[in-house]
């Protein structure tokens, strides 16, 4: 059985001589990744936070067991997950970016559009990532009230303006 783990932050570089790391957090509260300690490695290695400032950009952690600058470049680029039994339950209105992967949308008239491959953010808010039968390539929709009509347990519902899927869109059967 595979475990369910949930991204929550990423260590960008080292800090200092010292050990310390650049930090990352992906949680709604940005500080409170440090209370999810330790954190696993997709490869299953647990990173412990020590301590925890915040910064411009991000936190500067010490983590336990990293003393020097070559131990905390090697960390560079690390993914950090949490078992999802260890996070809390989301409010009525919230959803966990993970929850959403795999999961089907469907317009307002109930017709099939795809399946959710990925959520980006790009600064301006997330974007699910959508895979639309027979377009070669997927579909970015705001994952934003204006659009989301309904977001369940099993499937999101969306309204999109007419011609939404019509700009840049690629059929699999045309040539590149």
């Amino acid at each position: 059985m595979t475990r369910d783990l949930v991204l929550v932050g990423a260590i960008t570089a080292a800090h200092g001589i010292r050990g310390e790391v650049k930090l990352r957090s992906f949680t709604a509260d940005p500080g409170a990744i440090a209370s999810y300690s330790p954190l696993e490695t997709a490869a299953g290695r647990k990173i412990e936070i020590a301590r925890v400032r915040p910064q411009k950009d991000g936190f500067i952690a010490i983590l336990k067991g990293v003393t020097d600058r070559n131990a905390a470049e090697a960390l560079r680029g690390t993914e950090l997950f949490v078992p999802r039994e260890r996070l809390p339950e989301p409010e009525d209105d919230e959803v966990y970016v993970h929850d959403l992967i795999g999961m089907p949308v469907h317009l307002s008239d109930g017709s099939l559009l795809g399946e959710i491959v990925d959520v980006a953010d790009y600064g301006a808010g997330d974007l699910i990532d959508v895979k639309v039968e027979g377009l070669k390539d997927t579909v970015l929709i705001p994952f934003a009230d204006q659009y989301v009509l309904e977001t369940r347990e099993d499937r999101i519902v969306i309204d999109l303006p007419e011609g939404f899927l019509d700009a840049d869109a690629k059929r699999e059967d045309e040539a590149p």
